[in-house]
């Protein structure tokens, strides 16, 4: 099987051979790039992975970026967000696109006052995490891109905490690009229950090794770890996202085994074991009710 994860360090690696000079003691936390500099130096995208980092890109251009089980169409001038928890990768890019991306680790955040990144709408699972942006909004998020990047350039002791500032407001403002009841769900005790429902289903993937298994398969096996009655998790489920558990977890599970079958060499037999189901024959059941396809079709498509 492929490597699943990158880290920053690997990703420097892969993009220069090396790590940047100007980090010191900041060192694989922090780094800002224009993509026209990548295209120059003939920089290509690495494969379907996660990244231990997040990332966040100005693009203007067109493409098509491959995130969790999306594909998703950029076209003219986007703003996209990337977590460590969703895999993706991107087509190949055009010589005429433009625009910066930044990157940088959860720990280049830590014991910061300003923001933590876990609870913020634009870094979690679930969220599109696509901005298409008129003329105006461009060149605004475009000139905070230029602020980070005249920052990062120079010999400056506090550089950093400026660069977070920036960083800060970029995240802010872009969500005042999204309605504000899109972007939060009410704070009840249906939506929490529904909110660690959701982590402790993700918790789970990516699968791996061939050796992991996914384990919590019912609702009834996830309500227990909640300390919750199943009904309970069940209604709250259903009231907050008008679906049912099993829903959720089906879900989940089609869009793991897809990724498995295109991004791994894994035998079916292995996949299915991984993904918990008792034998190759229930998991053929599965895969065809949830796709109309079968897994060996879906893996030459």
């Amino acid at each position: 099987m492929a490597k699943s994860i990158q880290s920053l360090e690997e990703f420097y690696r892969y993009k220069f051979n090396d790590l940047p000079l100007q980090h010191n003691k900041h060192i694989g936390q922090f780094n800002v790039f224009r993509i026209e500099d990548r295209i120059a130096a003939n920089a290509t995208s690495t494969s379907y992975i996660r990244r231990d980092f997040f990332k966040i890109m100005l693009y203007r251009g067109n493409n098509t970026f491959h995130y969790g089980d999306r594909a998703i169409e950029v076209k003219g001038d986007t703003l996209l967000f990337f977590n460590p928890k969703v895999p993706y990768t991107y087509d190949k890019v055009e010589p005429d696109t433009k625009g910066c991306f930044c990157v940088f680790k959860e720990d280049f955040f830590q014991n910061s006052f300003r923001i933590n990144l876990h609870e913020i709408p634009l870094f979690s699972i679930g969220f599109y995490p696509v901005f298409k942006l008129n003329e105006n909004e461009y060149e605004e998020i475009s000139a905070i891109f230029e602020k980070i990047i005249s920052t990062f350039e120079k010999d400056y002791l506090y550089k950093y905490e400026l660069i977070k500032s920036y960083i800060t407001e970029l995240i802010y403002r872009t969500l005042q690009l999204q309605p504000a009841e899109e972007l939060f769900r009410h704070i009840d005790a249906g939506a929490r229950i529904t909110a660690s429902f959701t982590e402790l289903l993700e918790r789970q993937f990516p699968i791996e090794s061939t050796l992991q298994r996914f384990e919590l398969r019912s609702p009834k096996t996830i309500a227990e770890k909640l300390s919750v009655h199943v009904n309970y998790l069940n209604r709250a489920i259903k009231k907050t996202t008008g679906r049912t558990t099993t829903d959720h977890i089906f879900e989940r599970l089609a869009t793991e085994a897809k990724a498995l079958l295109k991004y791994t060499n894994w035998s079916i037999a292995e996949i299915s074991y991984a993904l918990g189901f008792e034998d190759q024959a229930h998991f053929y059941h599965f895969f065809k009710k949830q796709t109309k396809s079968s897994p060996s079709s879906f893996r030459k498509v």
